[in-house]
């Protein structure tokens, strides 16, 4: 059985706010794998104002720089919108003998149960959710109350002692994580970093950034 961790979003563009917090889930649950998974028309997003072609290609440059990372085209590829549980039907079929881990962030968690078939989800995979620094659950809504209460689990061991079904809440500050970075970072922020011509050399891989520029993408 191999372990694949799975990052979807739009990308646009694709950051080190992606991809080194995924970096450092990988080293704490001991992955094989993950995929980053750019989406076609992000169902809670308004469309993007670059091409899924660029958008695709960023995720594959960031992905040249770590061998652990690897561009999955398939959503881009299908009609309409961009379903997470589509998306693990397919990666189910297609990795039949791997452990499927779904990573977001704490604000996807926080409305996860108002996203298409989300109980269908947890029965593909488990979720592996990085949290913000002083996180607190006190104010969550009673959906994702009983969510946790249904799912978390405490610690990876026992993550892994299920084959989906699992809510992971990791800390904020994981080894191999760069805590210089802001977890929260947004692409809307590299976005207009971009257009205000300012400096994103330390929240974008170099190759990104200079096929931003060759580009001239968000301008």
């Amino acid at each position: 059985m191999s372990d694949i961790g799975i990052l979807g979003g739009t990308f646009n563009p694709i950051h080190l706010g992606h991809t080194l917090p995924a970096k450092a889930v990988a080293a704490q649950l001991s992955l094989d794998e993950i995929l980053l998974i750019p989406a076609s028309i992000p169902p809670h997003k308004a469309s993007p104002n670059v091409s899924a072609k660029h958008r695709a290609t960023m995720v594959k440059l960031a992905c040249d720089t770590e061998s652990i990372f690897s561009c999955d085209e398939r959503e881009l590829k299908r009609d309409g919108f961009s379903y997470t549980v589509d998306t693990l039907k397919e990666l189910s079929q297609c990795y039949p003998n791997a452990n499927l881990y779904f990573i977001m962030g704490l604000d996807s968690l926080l409305t996860f149960t108002t996203w298409h078939k989300y109980q269908d989800i947890l029965s593909l995979c488990h979720i592996v959710v990085n949290t913000r620094p002083n996180y607190q659950l006190s104010n969550i809504n009673q959906a994702t109350k009983s969510l946790l209460n249904n799912h978390q689990v405490d610690d990876t061991n026992t993550l892994k002692s299920n084959k989906t079904g699992g809510i992971l809440l990791l800390p904020s500050s994981l080894p191999n994580y760069d805590n210089h970075l802001d977890i929260n970072l947004s692409s809307s922020e590299v976005r207009q970093r971009l257009i205000n011509k300012q400096d994103c050399q330390h929240l974008l891989t170099p190759n990104v950034l200079n096929f931003i520029n060759k580009n001239k993408l968000y301008r």
